[in-house]
């Protein structure tokens, strides 16, 4: 009962607005395995289309592969990674109190699945219904089809190469002699690739999730906010350029009586503000892609799909991972904000949304929980309610992680500390 209320409870409110947003991805997900049960549209074929009379082959990947790896592994990966490694090294030792490390956990765990299942749902709703509206023809279909060759004329639907054979035409579903209607069904949903798409929506979302807890980002420099005032002041590219106390955002063993880290020369370019990240946390990040390029490689290798299908499932969960990482999580980006964390939660005044001239959602306001002081204003005055909390909780509790910006840049997960 301790370790609840230590946490803070957010108000009823912003509650029921997270728990409807995964009402919503669940109903996406329900949705798209609907589609699965609904008759495709077939796409008219010609019986002599190469492309067409593959042999059938069982998937090297099946759907229960693709799911254990593309959807449970992800989600088990980010729930152990921010158990363990989240918040970094950094911010625990010097920054947060227990309660504090807590819900920091609890959050980026929450924000980890809740993106993870915005780009599986959204991945699987629109692919599932484009295979439905597009109906192409697999690779295998004319194996899975069994065509009724002795009377193509009673299923010709058009074309005009009858004068050089009987069979130059294009024929409906209707010719094929196969039993099996469900796989006969499955044979009209070649485009677009459900395993390209997931696996990417799943691991692809992976990689850009251990990215940003492990601090892979391209180099940029990364300056004091005095040092240059707007996005479209260029940096600066000599000492000269720099203010007489600019300091290079390196590590150094922090004293008791120190919480930010400084250089004690100064600074000597601006090829020396940033730096590569280590190699094997580049390769660690793309392990999860590898693993989606295999899986989509093989639908291609099995006579599942053609060229297209995958390539264009892997765009759908390519840009599907991407939306969802932006929407609940940093840019992997160097910047003085760009530190491997999540989006704080929403306002609890905004938690269903906001109006036209309201910048974003968040507010001054916070989560507005019941159970740590906040502050209203009664008769004029302002009253403290509910007990004493320190400001750095206060901040947490806001999603902010109550970090100088100077110390974000040292407050990623800790995968290579």
């Amino acid at each position: 009962m301790h370790f609840v209320d230590c946490l803070g409870r957010p108000s009823l409110r912003l509650t029921f607005s997270y728990l409807l947003d995964w009402v919503v991805i669940i109903a996406a997900a329900g949705i798209g395995a609907a589609f699965n049960s609904i008759e495709p549209y077939k796409r008219p074929f010609s019986l002599l289309d190469l492309n067409l009379a593959f042999p059938f082959a069982p998937s090297t990947v099946s759907g229960t592969t693709l799911v254990l790896v593309a959807v449970l592994a992800p989600a088990l990966l980010i729930l152990l990674f921010t158990l363990l490694l989240v918040p970094g090294p950094v911010v625990t030792r010097h920054r947060l109190s227990r309660a504090q490390i807590w819900r920091r956990k609890l959050w980026e765990w929450h924000a980890g699945w809740l993106g993870l299942g915005l780009s599986l749902a959204t991945t699987y709703f629109i692919t599932q219904a484009m295979k439905n509206l597009f109906g192409v023809p697999r690779p295998h279909m004319l194996a899975v089809c069994q065509p009724d060759l002795s009377n193509v004329d009673q299923h010709a639907v058009g074309g005009f190469g009858q004068d050089l054979s009987a069979r130059w035409t294009l024929v409906s579903a209707s010719i094929c002699q196969t039993t099996d209607a469900s796989q006969l069904r499955d044979s009209f949903r070649s485009f677009p690739s459900g395993h390209a798409s997931t696996s990417w929506a799943g691991l692809g979302y992976l990689s850009l999730w251990l990215a940003a807890k492990c601090g892979v980002r391209l180099p940029a420099p990364l300056l004091p906010s005095s040092t240059y005032s707007s996005r479209r002041s260029l940096p600066p590219t000599s000492p000269s350029d720099f203010s007489s106390d600019a300091t290079l955002p390196v590590h150094t063993k922090h004293t008791a009586n120190s919480t930010a880290s400084t250089l004690t020369h100064p600074a000597r370019g601006v090829e020396n503000l940033a730096a590569a990240p280590p190699t094997p946390l580049l390769a660690l990040a793309f392990i999860p892609a590898a693993i989606a390029i295999y899986i989509t490689s093989t639908r291609y290798a099995d006579f599942h799909h053609h060229g297209f299908d995958v390539l264009f499932g892997s765009l759908i969960g390519i840009a599907a991972s991407t939306f969802a990482f932006r929407c609940y999580h940093m840019p992997l980006a160097q910047g003085l904000t760009a530190a491997g964390w999540a989006w704080g939660p929403r306002s609890a005044g905004r938690a269903w949304g906001v109006g036209v001239g309201t910048a974003g959602y968040v507010g001054e306001e916070g989560w507005e929980s019941t159970v740590v002081g906040r502050r209203r204003k009664v008769g004029g005055e302002e009253k403290e309610l509910g007990g004493r909390q320190e400001e750095g909780d206060v901040e947490m509790q806001r999603g902010l992680g109550a970090l100088d910006s100077e110390d974000r840049t040292g407050c990623t997960a800790g995968c290579g500390a």
